[in-house]
């Protein structure tokens, strides 16, 4: 991860000279910065007004995304950038984020630089560390030491007055930070790696944390009667696994938090088309999100009774695999008819809900999953689909996901959805037709919960992205983890012992 150290601005910002060096310089502004007042000043000196030029012909204005770049602008700087970001009326957490991002990613080939910031932005500072950070994040476990990477951003130095105020408020956020690339690292990973049995030993690396962690293989689960997880797992040679952490940051009920982690999606018997199957070793996204969850709390020691559970299954085609057609029967004892061997998220996370609630009584659920491609129909890539059967619980996910800029948007549900998955030979069929399938499997899953107050967080179209932003590049997001641990800040109680 991006080293992040914290400590005085850099000299020439203060009027003071400073070595010929190597070293780049980011400055953070809004639209009210003056290139004739303060650190500006400074720098159009000792840039023998390079600055001032360069800011008239670029047109900089200091606008969100905007920014300036001058290369060697005098001795002691190899590049000098300026990052927009927005009116200070408007500026929150999220621009300076952004802003964080821009910047690390204007300083690609760069090793080290230093940041500093104009206006109400130092408010935020550790904020742009945050952004940069996750900006930064690169997964190349499988290149070959033969391969010459690129030079690459190792430290960034946060140049602030307020040293203790940021340093206190970083720690905080590189927590949820490592939880973020946790969760990439574990969804990035090739399915003949991340097999069930070895997810669940990477999980059980959170014990170093603090994290309780019990792992049940699939003797236990049938002892259990886990009839709609096990019926997804018998097509693989590779045995399923329930995992369950447990973060005791207080004596009060539990917070329950339940991904889907199916390792690799073949569909089964109703194999998917070849065409983009090999994205599937990514519908464990919400397993990655809940265990990247329990890294941050730990590591941040929030004051909360947090509990995740994950199903950790393989679904893949063999004499062995479920059939379309088969009965089996959860652990509610509810029995569901399998009508498409491709429908097997929500038969992992049935049995994983119902026994969260059963044995934890938590003062919620929200569970995860890359389920449906419904979901991208309606909000494409932008939003998460929200299901919930509790308005309070939805309308913090909501605010939550503005905030922190992991955006949620809340569906409809309701009994004209679910008498579509009544079935003719069980107590409920696992599909039903194209119309409203997101929420027709939302609709199963609340099946599951009875009255526990519960969310349903379908990120199908967010737990990869085809594209860069400023705070992920291609690939794995990590989603949810900063919106959930969001949520988690803020049911905590006093401070701990």
């Amino acid at each position: 991860m991006l080293d992040i150290q914290i400590q005085a601005p850099f000299p020439i910002l203060q009027g003071a000279g400073a070595p010929e060096s190597e070293q780049s310089l980011v400055l953070l502004t809004s639209t009210n910065f003056d290139v004739a007042d303060g650190p500006f000043a400074h720098l159009d000196a000792a840039t023998g007004g390079a600055l001032r030029r360069a800011v008239a012909i670029s047109g900089y204005k200091g606008e969100r995304e905007q920014s300036c770049v001058l290369l060697a602008p005098c001795a002691a700087l190899a590049r000098l950038v300026l990052i927009g970001c927005g009116a200070d009326e408007e500026l929150d957490a999220n621009a300076v984020e952004a802003a964080g991002g821009q910047a690390a990613q204007a300083l690609k080939n760069t090793t080290h630089a230093d940041i500093a910031f104009a206006g109400r932005s130092a408010d935020y500072a550790a904020h742009a560390a945050y952004g940069a950070v996750l900006n930064q994040y690169r997964f190349d476990l499988y290149h070959s030491p033969e391969a010459e990477p690129k030079p690459r951003l190792q430290r960034l130095t946060l140049g602030v007055k307020e040293v203790e105020a940021a340093q206190t408020q970083w720690r905080a956020l590189e927590a949820v930070a490592q939880g973020v690339i946790r969760a990439r690292d574990l969804v990035t990973e090739p399915p003949n790696v991340l097999t069930p049995p070895e997810f669940a030993r990477r999980i059980e690396t959170l014990r170093d944390l603090g994290v309780d962690v019990e792992v049940m293989d699939s003797a236990a689960l049938r002892e259990l009667g886990f009839g709609a997880l096990l019926g997804v797992a018998q097509g693989s040679e590779q045995e399923a696994r329930l995992v369950v952490m447990r973060y005791r940051g207080s004596e009060e009920a539990p917070l329950a938090f339940i991904g889907k982690g199916v390792t690799f999606d073949s569909g089964g018997i109703s194999i998917k088309p070849a065409a983009g199957m090999d994205e599937m070793k990514t519908d464990m996204g919400g397993a990655a999100t809940v265990v990247g969850l329990l890294e941050a709390v730990a590591r941040r020691k929030a004051r909360t009774h947090v509990i995740g559970l994950v199903g950790l299954v393989e679904n893949m085609v063999s004499g062995n695999a479920q059939r379309p057609g088969d009965v089996v029967k959860s652990y509610s004892g509810q029995t569901i008819e399998v009508l498409n061997t491709d429908a097997e998220g929500r038969l992992v996370l049935a049995d994983v809900l119902a026994y969260a609630r059963d044995r934890f009584q938590p003062r919620f659920m929200v569970d995860l999953a890359t389920l449906t491609g419904a979901i991208v129909v309606s909000l494409g890539h932008a939003r998460a689909g929200l299901f919930s059967n509790d308005d309070a619980l939805a309308e913090k996910l909501f605010a939550l996901g503005e905030n922190v800029g992991e955006n949620v948007w809340r569906m409809p549900m309701g009994k004209a959805y679910d008498k579509l998955l009544r079935s003719d030979i069980a107590d409920m069929k696992n599909i039903t037709g194209r119309p409203g399938s997101a929420i027709t499997a939302a609709q199963f899953l609340a099946r599951f919960v009875k009255d526990t107050p519960w969310a349903h967080l379908d990120i199908a179209g967010v737990a990869w992205r085809s594209d860069a932003a400023p705070l992920c590049p291609k690939g794995a997001t990590g989603f949810g983890v900063r919106l959930l641990d969001a949520l988690v800040q803020a049911h905590e109680t006093g401070p701990r012992d």
